[in-house]
């Protein structure tokens, strides 16, 4: 498909604003570390949790969800458990405010206030996050990269624009072509502007975003009157059993082979194995990305906490209404559409960018394409953002210059951005297949990362000796599953990979002694965690008699269930509107009313009580 002229220009005038938001910040970001890593902790809590949902809503997992809600409909809405997605909740509910307490910049930076600066362990632990944070950084660089690239070659063909350029280029690498030119754009606004030109990017992009979704559910909306859906019995119902129970064989034979190589067929454990895995995640708190970032940049620990919780409101809805108008247009249209990747066989994430060339009338395409563009440069600069965080704070000014001036503190920012995003780049054209170094990357990082940070917040005695040796076997662990089983059956060996990492922590933390009292009584009184602290505890009401523990531990809980609750509303109710569910709807806003409403008493009022 050939852009129309009113298409491009939308796209280069959101170019070319990304660029004015670089250089009208740069003078901001240049005052001091924090103005440029965190925006200087002024940024007021909603913009920072609509910048973090916009750079949720990127273009690949974007794809990803379209083509699960056509093979699985309302039963879609539970897959993304995977991540987990209900791991904002447990921030929303408290893990926010606990991080936020710390007054720490970066993840590694944090640990100094759980372990302290001295002692067996310590440099080590310190060591192993920071290498995490980079590693995570650079794998979700390249990955972004390039499917980036392959999703504006869609649009944009190279026949159209090779007769501008002034070098031959192989095919295997026109879309790295694409892909440097956005990251360029990208990697100007977040290095010379930082976190303040990043926020605002991402409110941009959202807004773009926004409009987008509305018209194309109101297209998908008007297509569908007077129609129905060809899809099977239990397409429309959220619920399961043990099996899916979907069967499309009469209808698109091809989707149950998609069900069949995704390996959800038995629904009922995979559902149990996701939301074991999940919990544990999210007890573990945000891993040190960009969302870590964000936290770490609000103003206080209650404005952490209503930021996280913002984030699904202002997420789910919009993108839901997206993903869900884009699915009625590909079962409406299937037969019209060429799923055909190059290899031959059916790829059902064809379907998003299909649907918006041939069903969007110029303009709204641009507006699209603008948005998803926008998606993948608020998380390629926020990802950035984390990656100079840790190696600008915690190599350069805990190594190299602990006394660096601020003008030479923002030099070094700008350095290591560029590198970052160079080695980003070049990870991206060696990789044969990024997705697949990615889902590598990732099983074995955050499989080894999950035991070890639940309980760094929960037991007095775990210490950074335990904290490095369980990370390290559980990253080894993680590495030598990736190699051995199927990387869709990995889900299924979690709880032996949680066993060896708990195992890695609970021998670690014996190898050692405890961490220093005055650490733990300090970490104890500033963040006052619940838990297993019953000795810290004592040592502190020692001192202070009048001092109380957290008591809020089934009041957190409850609010999760809640929330998780409320997040699942959310997911569906646009797509029970579109869909024209008129019953199934009403119970969904009756379901989100009342929570809503428990929850502005068991939570939003007791924001300062934990």
């Amino acid at each position: 498909m050939k852009l129309h002229l009113i298409d491009l220009l939308i796209i280069a005038a959101y170019l070319l604003t990304t660029v004015f938001i670089g250089i009208y910040y740069s003078k901001k970001a240049r005052e001091n570390k924090d103005s440029y890593m965190l925006g200087g902790r002024t940024l007021p809590w909603y913009k920072l949790g609509l910048s973090d949902a916009s750079d949720m809503f990127d273009i690949s997992g974007t794809m990803w969800m379209v083509s699960l809600c056509f093979a699985y409909g309302m039963k879609s809405i539970w897959i993304p458990w995977l991540w987990p997605v209900f791991n904002q909740v447990f921030l929303m509910m408290y893990l926010s405010r606990w991080l936020r307490r710390s007054g720490a910049s970066t993840g590694a930076e944090w640990l100094a206030t759980r372990f302290g600066t001295k002692g067996p362990g310590v440099l080590a632990s310190h060591q192993v996050v920071i290498a995490f944070a980079l590693l995570s950084c650079l794998g979700f660089l390249a990955y972004g990269f390039v499917g980036l690239g392959k999703f504006v070659e869609i649009f944009i063909p190279w026949d159209l624009v090779k007769g501008y350029v002034p070098f031959a280029v192989a095919p295997q690498y026109v879309p790295h072509v694409y892909g440097i030119v956005f990251t360029l754009f990208a990697m100007f606004y977040a290095i010379v502007g930082g976190m303040h030109s990043i926020v605002l990017g991402d409110m941009i992009k959202y807004a773009i975003m926004t409009v987008a979704c509305v018209a194309i559910a109101v297209i998908a909306y008007t297509n569908l009157q007077g129609k129905q859906l060809a899809v099977p019995n239990g397409w429309f119902n959220p619920f399961f059993g043990w099996r899916l129970g979907l069967d499309w064989s009469k209808l698109i034979p091809e989707v149950n082979s998609k069900i069949a190589s995704d390996g959800y067929s038995l629904f009922g454990i995979f559902f149990m194995m996701m939301a074991f895995k999940g919990v544990f995640a999210s007890l573990a708190g945000p891993a040190p990305n960009y969302d870590m970032q964000k936290i770490l940049s609000t103003r206080s620990p209650e404005d952490a906490s209503k930021m996280s919780g913002f984030v699904s409101i202002i997420l789910l809805p919009i993108r839901y209404a997206f993903i869900i108008g884009l699915t009625i247009l590909g079962l409406l249209y299937y037969h019209q559409m060429n799923l055909k990747a190059p290899d031959g066989t059916i790829d059902f994430e064809r379907i998003l960018p299909i649907a918006i060339n041939n069903f969007l009338p110029a303009g709204l395409v641009g507006l699209t394409l603008t948005g998803l563009l926008g998606a993948f440069m608020g998380t390629f600069s926020g990802t950035v953002n984390a990656a100079q965080a840790y190696i600008v704070n915690d190599i350069y000014l805990k190594y190299v210059n602990p006394q660096a001036p601020t003008s030479r503190i923002i030099s070094m920012n700008y350095l290591v951005g560029v590198v970052v995003v160079a080695v980003g780049v070049a990870l991206g054209f060696i990789a044969k297949d990024v997705n697949t170094v990615l889902q590598f990357i990732v099983s074995a990082l955050y499989g080894g990362y999950i035991a070890a940070n639940v309980l760094k917040w929960h037991w007095w005695r775990f210490n950074a000796t335990g904290f490095f040796v369980g990370m390290l076997t559980g990253i080894v662990a993680a590495l030598v599953f990736g190699v051995l089983i199927p990387a869709g059956n990995l889900l299924y060996w979690f709880p032996l990979l949680f066993a060896i990492s708990m195992t890695g922590s609970i021998v670690g933390t014996y190898l050692a002694p405890p961490t220093d009292a005055a650490v733990l009584q300090s970490f104890y009184k500033t963040v006052r965690p619940w838990g297993f602290w019953g000795p810290v505890l004592a040592e502190v009401q020692a001192q202070d008699p009048s001092f109380r523990p957290n008591p809020n531990f089934g009041r957190n809980m409850f609010n999760i269930v809640l929330g998780i609750v409320a997040q699942l509303c959310l997911t569906i109710l646009p797509m029970y509107l579109l869909l024209s569910q008129h019953v199934p709807l009403a119970i969904t806003v009756v379901i989100l009313v009342v929570v809503g409403l428990i929850l502005k008493k068991t939570w939003w009022e007791r924001l300062s009580d934990d």
